[in-house]
């Protein structure tokens, strides 16, 4: 999948086939920005002690519907879904946190008493409709930190994480938002509220928040209508509404982030559209493109999360990045990922007993680590050459059948334009004298 913005359908190709809408491939240069993204959040993760979790592409139907709620518009309009010859109705990860917290509780990782810590990257998918920043198969990367006791200190850990990520991508502009949404105490006094003031403007809300208005009231305050955000401007603010508990906690997510000098702003209208949610909600976006671009990374507290799943409450908070998008940052801000590493070796045969001789040659460098590039399928020794030099190599081995039969190969130099006979016995002691 490339980190452009879908573009409009192009006509199919020779052979009759082209991937699904909003569904993209991935391939050549493209997977240097992947590598660089992988080997950043992998070396975040051993540091802070996160452990690597997969979880399948299809799980039951019922884990999102239950987890979401049927009226959200996930479970409404986004889910893609399909029956098992067995009559199982299956469904395609929308996201992964849910997929984490199942595997949590099923493999009874929370026996041990203490918190478990994990990372994870993957594709997720979601039916929406197609714009610049929306795709139907996107990849997902996050952290999730479950069981243990309920401290701030961990939800600050998880927006410290994703700060350093984007700060060691080396990615500018990057801005985090920070909300509390209260808990099952304060919230349903707070959402009465909202529902108390909206009832009066509710012929002007746009169609999707009339039906916010009645299921889900929170997610009124961050629609994207242009009038609707008039209103939500003027409604309550929830950090007026925050009982004790909340509210110290909350302060105490923002002392530590204060600690780690990682600066934030705060955004009252800030929500989440899922109700396992609870007190920390964040977000970090970047300037530049287009509002939906602009979203890299979101998360929160979760200790809800677990009762839909039929446990008892459990402390949950995590947060994960849209990698497309993070991608197409990096693109935009010309953050370059390094270089594929140059093979520096260049194998060229010359005849068909040389041409078997080399896959045994090659092996040796292989187990020796010396990374070697090859145009077997080429029989011209003037074609191989010229593919040699082309791709920068330092070195190319040249082996004909008079080297086969003297158990040696010629060594040259294509900076130098030198050469050198060498028995094949002495060939990556040679190598690596002229490679250093």
């Amino acid at each position: 999948m490339s980190s452009k913005p879908p573009e409009k359908a192009v006509s199919k190709p020779d052979a009759g086939f082209s991937a699904p809408r909003g569904m993209e491939d991935i391939y050549g240069a493209e997977w240097l920005y992947w590598d660089k993204l992988f080997k950043v959040a992998r070396k975040l993760s051993e540091f802070y002690d996160f452990l690597k979790i997969e979880t399948p592409v299809l799980e039951e139907a019922d884990l999102f519907i239950n987890t979401a709620g049927e009226a959200t518009e996930l479970v409404e309009k986004e889910l893609y879904t399909a029956r098992s010859k067995t009559g199982e109705m299956l469904a395609l990860r929308p996201e992964i946190t849910v997929g984490v917290a199942r595997a949590f509780l099923e493999h009874k990782l929370s026996r041990a008493g203490q918190l478990q810590k994990f990372w994870y990257e993957g594709p997720v998918f979601r039916y929406e409709r197609l714009a610049p920043g929306r795709w139907r198969e996107f990849h997902q990367l996050g952290f999730e930190i479950m069981g243990g006791v309920n401290d701030p200190l961990y939800d600050a850990q998880i927006v410290l994480v994703l700060w350093k990520l984007f700060e060691s991508l080396k990615l500018k502009k990057v801005a985090l938002t920070m909300n509390s949404v209260g808990c099952k105490i304060c919230r349903p006094i707070y959402m009465r509220q909202l529902q108390n003031f909206y009832k009066n403007h509710e012929d002007a809300l746009c169609e999707d928040c009339k039906r916010r208005f009645k299921v889900n009231p929170l997610r009124l305050l961050d629609c994207r209508n242009e009038h609707c955000r008039e209103l939500a401007h003027q409604a309550p603010n929830f950090f007026d509404k925050l009982c004790s508990p909340c509210s110290h906690h909350f302060r105490s997510v923002l002392e530590y982030l204060d600690e780690l000098k990682v600066p934030y702003a705060l955004n009252n209208f800030l929500v989440h559209g899922f109700d396992y949610y609870a007190r920390t909600v964040f977000e970090l976006s970047i300037d530049g493109g287009g509002e939906e671009l602009q979203l890299l990374a979101c998360g929160g507290r979760y200790d809800y999360l677990f009762e839909t799943l039929g446990t008892k409450s459990t402390p949950g908070v995590g947060g994960a990045l849209h990698m497309e998008r993070v991608i197409f940052a990096m693109k935009a801000q010309g953050v370059v990922p390094p270089p594929k590493p140059g093979k520096r070796v260049f194998i060229i045969h010359v005849g068909d007993l040389a041409k078997k001789k080399m896959l045994g040659i090659i092996e040796t460098l292989r187990e020796a680590g010396i990374q070697v590039s090859e145009a077997l399928s080429k029989e011209s020794l003037q074609a191989q050459l010229k593919m040699a030099g082309g791709e920068e190599n330092k070195l190319a081995l040249i082996l004909g059948q008079k080297e086969v039969f003297e158990e040696s190969i010629i060594i040259r130099d294509l900076k130098h334009a030198t050469q050198e006979t060498v028995p094949l016995t002495r060939l990556v002691d040679e190598i690596r004298k002229r490679i250093k």
